[in-house]
């Protein structure tokens, strides 16, 4: 019977990596590469880019391994990079594809129409995570966090979907703690009126 890996945690990891420990840095990719992906196309909206963003990152993460000194964790330095690139990527190209909710044919039941108006009823900033709890109304959510802009986006994917907290997220975004909690409730205040206007 073939034994599950030892965990060894990250800073270990880093360390043997820039020793030149191949299987060092391949652990550490495996174990975030799916993350990375999945924030990456919450903030900019396209499979094929995030593919290429996450590819991207972690060619930086590669060239970059030696220079990292450790004063944050891996975890918060790579989704810097990750959330940097895909920020400046979504500001170059000035082309999100976002998902219309004003769409007469979108799919989405009466049934999920009500439950959303009651959470958002209940709630005065809503939490993504909280309100979707099912997919109809997953989706929901996720086409309204895709009509904010670049900047809210990333918080509210890297706060509430991420589950980061705001320490964490001021780190991977280079701002001032006081900022990121002015974009949080920005967000959410943006993300609530683009959801009752779903309504």
């Amino acid at each position: 019977m073939r034994q599950a890996p030892i965990s060894i945690d990250d800073s270990a990891l880093v360390e043997q990596w820039q020793r030149g420990d191949g299987a060092a840095m391949e652990r550490l990719i495996l174990k975030y590469q799916n993350r990375i992906y999945n924030v990456i196309l919450k903030i900019c909206a396209d499979v094929d880019d995030a593919a290429e963003l996450t590819q991207e990152t972690f060619v930086k993460v590669i060239e970059n391994i030696g220079k990292f000194e450790r004063r944050s964790s891996f975890y918060t330095w790579v989704f810097r990079i990750a959330v940097n690139l895909s920020l400046n990527y979504c500001q170059r190209r000035a082309r999100i594809r976002f998902s219309s909710l004003d769409s007469a044919d979108d799919g989405r039941t009466d049934e999920a129409k009500v439950t959303l108006a009651e959470l958002l009823a209940d709630a005065r900033s809503p939490e993504p995570a909280k309100i979707a709890e099912d997919r109809e109304l997953c989706e929901l959510v996720v086409g309204a966090i895709m009509r904010l802009d670049e900047n809210q986006r990333a918080v509210l994917v890297l706060r509430d979907i991420e589950g980061m907290n705001y320490a964490e997220i001021s780190k991977v975004l280079d701002v001032e703690l006081g900022t990121v909690k002015s974009r949080i409730s920005r967000a959410r205040s943006n993300l609530r009126e683009i959801l009752e206007a779903s309504l």
